[in-house]
């Protein structure tokens, strides 16, 4: 099995070690194409204005000077040798839940792996406020990141989806299991922007990473992170609101 890894928090990033240390309990065929640095809330984002440079650091593994978007594209066209049979993404620090996916490099990469129709997921460790469950960040994706991914890549999947999965902040023993759940909501609606002053006197404004609220629906992400599972969601790439096309086609036709 031939796989392709890469991160929105950059090639040096520790969750990209945690993530090869994942992959290479199914595969010895490994190989990294990551971002030069940290590129958190990319999104889907492709570098256009200006050239995109590839650097080497070692045996199969790779940067490039760009978004999680152009990491994927550049291990697929210039780094690999033959298409991978799957794509990892993470092990991001920090949640990608519920419409924060929308913003997630982590997500937005594995949809890029989507669209070229190789299996993608996206996996990222959730971090309480006030910080790790334990002294190793990652202990839980290290713990858990096999039992899930196995069934995942002997699972089939529609063409144009991929799957986000999120570890809660919890010691490893602490996790109850693993729900396969639909994609919460948050309150954006309490969102803060931060403002304030540089040395020299000029204003700037920060957007504020407090938690934001979210209510707890059932059989969702954040429902299952809040009650100690790993949550495990499919997305589709197909952004259409089918029950509107009706309406729209009357007023329109």
């Amino acid at each position: 099995m031939k796989i392709l890894l890469t991160n929105d928090d950059g090639v040096h990033a520790p969750g990209l070690e945690v993530l090869e240390e994942i992959a290479r309990q199914f595969s010895d065929d490994i190989w990294i194409c990551a971002p030069d640095e940290e590129q958190s809330g990319m999104g889907h984002a492709l570098t256009l204005t200006r050239p995109v440079r590839l650097r080497r650091h070692g045996e199969r593994r790779f940067s490039v000077t760009g978004t999680p978007t152009d990491a994927v594209t550049m291990g697929l066209r210039k780094v690999m040798d033959g298409a991978p049979d799957v794509i990892l993404s993470g092990v991001n620090r920090g949640a990608n839940l519920a419409d924060d996916i929308t913003y997630s490099g982590t997500v937005s990469a594995a949809i890029e792996g989507a669209l070229a129709g190789i299996r993608s997921i996206a996996l990222s460790q959730v971090t309480s406020k006030d910080g790790a469950a334990t002294d190793d960040t990652f202990e839980a994706a290290r713990s858990w990141g096999a039992k899930v991914l196995g069934p995942l890549l002997d699972t089939p999947l529609p063409k144009r989806t991929l799957v986000n999965v999120n570890f809660p902040a919890l010691p490893a023993a602490a996790i109850k299991g693993i729900r396969a759940v639909r994609q919460g909501f948050h309150d954006y609606s309490r969102g803060t922007v931060v403002e304030g002053r540089d040395p020299r006197g000029f204003q700037y404004y920060w957007f504020g990473l407090q938690a934001i609220e979210h209510t707890l629906d059932h059989g969702t992400d954040l429902e299952a992170i809040d009650e100690g599972y790993v949550s495990v969601t499919p997305l589709q790439l197909d952004l259409t609101h089918h029950a509107s096309l009706g309406e729209l086609g009357e007023r329109f036709g």
